[in-house]
């Protein structure tokens, strides 16, 4: 057997953001994220679960290069914070959760070793020694929820130094003990202003170049914030109008600028 990669992305500061945030729309976003974290998976790793704020990917008996591996973890530093700065200017909620959704960081585990494996219900998931370290490094003393940390077995076998710098990549020197056992690895704190973030769409502005041709008042008994999501989740859409058998959008998603549905009668 040859060595396989363990890769961890890990969503920083989603408990907080869980506990002291409106539920539903902290799902969307978190789901949302999600999302694009594994979209942003060009090294084609396996999916082994979603654990809760972290995606936890293998690639069995192949280790990327110390050039693709970096660039895999670019790849997705730049794709999650890109979302976040759309969510960030086309939000239109303004519950805790979408405000302070743009406070989210986020932190790589990388690891490698000898995998074994367990079927369950048709379900084939990496097991053993390797998995439960990449899991124990996820615990480490990096004082910084934005990083990208790499085991020594996987430095080794990659061949990265802790001397190596680029200008997204400062690499130190670490180590931590789990149950009596040592882990040394090396990690780099990451800065997102030396990350290319991507551009995204952003809604047309709408300019009412004359008066309406009538205005309707009507005064609704609840708070504005109830009021606004009853407006704008397109959960309740259907009950606006008499005939309107359903609307179809993206349920996972937090509406924003530039939300789009369709309406069936």
């Amino acid at each position: 057997m040859g060595k396989s990669l363990l890769f961890l992305p890990d969503i920083s500061g989603f408990t907080e953001f869980v506990q002291t945030t409106e539920v539903e729309h902290s799902q969307h976003v978190i789901s949302e994220l999600l999302e694009v974290l594994i979209a942003a998976n060009t090294e084609e790793l396996q999916l082994a679960e979603v654990e809760g704020d972290a995606l936890f990917f293998y690639k069995e008996n192949d280790v990327p290069s110390l050039e693709r591996l970096l660039a895999l973890s670019e790849h997705i530093f730049t794709a999650f914070y890109s979302h976040l700065k759309l969510l960030e200017k086309n939000r239109i909620c303004p519950c805790s959760a979408c405000s302070s959704a743009p406070k989210l960081q986020l932190k790589i585990i990388a690891h490698c070793g000898e995998l074994q494996f367990l079927t369950i219900q048709n379900n084939r998931k990496p097991f053993g020694s390797e998995v439960i370290e990449a899991h124990r490094l996820m615990k480490n003393s990096v004082d910084s929820d934005n990083y990208v940390l790499l085991s020594k077995a996987l430095t080794d076998t990659i061949g990265l130094s802790g001397s190596y710098q680029s200008k997204l990549y400062k690499f130190e020197e670490g180590t931590d003990i789990y149950d009596g056992k040592k882990l040394d690895y090396l990690f780099s704190v990451i800065d997102n202003d030396h990350l290319k973030l991507r551009s995204f769409l952003t809604p047309n502005k709408v300019v009412f170049n004359k008066p309406p041709s009538f205005t309707l008042e009507q005064e609704f008994p609840v708070s504005a914030a109830e009021l606004l999501e009853t407006l704008t989740n397109y959960g309740y859409r259907s009950k606006w109008k008499e005939g309107v058998d359903e609307i179809i959008f993206n349920v996972n998603e937090v509406t924003r600028l530039g939300s789009e549905h369709v309406c069936g009668q």
